[in-house]
């Protein structure tokens, strides 16, 4: 399944990337009201377990900085201090999973609980381990703010992954799609390895002999119970925000009858193609929405009854068994045997 491009304009995120820059921002004698103007959001809330922001909000931020600091080094600080504990439930299941591979896997796929700025993705080669940012430049409104997120979120990569290890794990390098800036020896610096501009796309790279090592707080029950939890989590975010969540909830309203995009889209009273432009404004599809609304449903069938397979996969609406399997594997990695646990 594709990776989603952030949601803008939800208000689902706590403030803690907000108050991280505000903070930044403060050791260089800029009050929190100037940090903050514009964005919708009062210096009395960013510490408030009950204020909730959206992506757009901490953009507005990030301009607010951009235009306010004269340190270049600002967005490589702010990343330094994002560590996992700020993160909720996301840093938790980050910290507990049992091997690095498992940190970069859940870390796409929790992605959405983290106020995400740029879209991630991680490939896995025999070599290699890269993380790569498809979206670095389409997101964003201005290449500036572009360069300040991805300065941002590979200095909280780094961070992260230490917090992670237990102990220094730089990458092997980082690779940047736009030319070096006047201040490009700082990137090192923060990052922890040789950086190169001009490249391809925006990545960085990691030795897979990483994979294997074992976190410093993993744990088979609480990786197990906060992982559960995250799950829960991302369903209630896919069917509480914008035009997908009211696909997912219709879909829901009738599992295993699918009505088709037209259906949907009559029921939503906008068109076809409108529904579809705004799933693609969100980052997925109805194709995509679907999947997941049988692979959710399919997880839970498997988990909580004793349905047979051949059951389950004509309430699925497929064919046969065989093509339940394939689908399973696909949308989990998992097998029958492994979710019927």
């Amino acid at each position: 399944m594709l990776p989603r491009f952030p949601l803008l304009n939800e208000r689902i995120y706590a403030p803690y990337k907000i108050a991280a820059l505000v903070e930044v921002l403060a050791e260089q004698g800029i009050v929190p009201e100037d940090s903050l103007k514009g964005s919708g959001v009062a210096a009395d809330q960013i510490y408030d377990a009950a204020t909730l922001t959206s992506v757009r909000q901490y953009a507005a931020v990030c301009k607010n900085a951009m235009a306010l600091s004269h340190d270049p080094a600002t967005p490589f600080k702010v990343g330094s201090r994002l560590h996992l504990a700020a993160y909720g439930m996301y840093g938790y299941a980050l910290m507990s999973c049992l091997s690095l591979r498992d940190y970069f896997r859940l870390g796409v796929k929790y992605h959405r609980l983290a106020t995400p700025t740029l879209t991630i993705v991680w490939t896995e080669y025999p070599d290699r381990v890269v993380w790569t940012f498809p979206d670095a430049f389409i997101s964003s409104p201005t290449r500036e703010l572009g360069e300040f997120l991805i300065e941002q979120q590979f200095t909280q990569h780094v961070t992260h992954l230490q917090d992670v290890a237990g102990h220094s794990c730089p990458p092997v390098k980082a690779c940047f799609s736009y030319p070096a800036p006047a201040y490009a020896d700082i990137y090192p610096k923060y990052l922890g390895c040789p950086c190169y501009f001009g490249q391809e796309q925006c990545e960085l790279v990691y030795d897979s002999a990483i994979l294997e090592q074992k976190p410093q707080l993993a744990n088979r029950h609480s990786a197990a119970l906060i992982q559960e939890i995250c799950d829960r989590l991302i369903g209630q975010a896919k069917t509480s925000t914008g035009a997908s969540g009211e696909v997912y909830q219709i879909l829901m309203r009738k599992p295993g009858e699918f009505p088709n995009m037209d259906a949907v889209a009559d029921t939503m009273q906008m068109t076809s193609r409108t529904l579809r432009r705004r799933l693609e404004a969100e980052g997925t599809s109805f194709v995509a929405i679907v999947d997941d609304v049988r692979c959710s449903l399919a997880t839970e069938y498997l988990k909580t009854t004793k349905m047979s397979t051949e059951d389950i996969a004509m309430l699925l609406g497929f064919s046969d068994a065989a093509n339940f399997r394939r689908a399973l594997k696909r949308w989990t990695g998992k097998g029958l045997g492994e979710l019927r646990h």
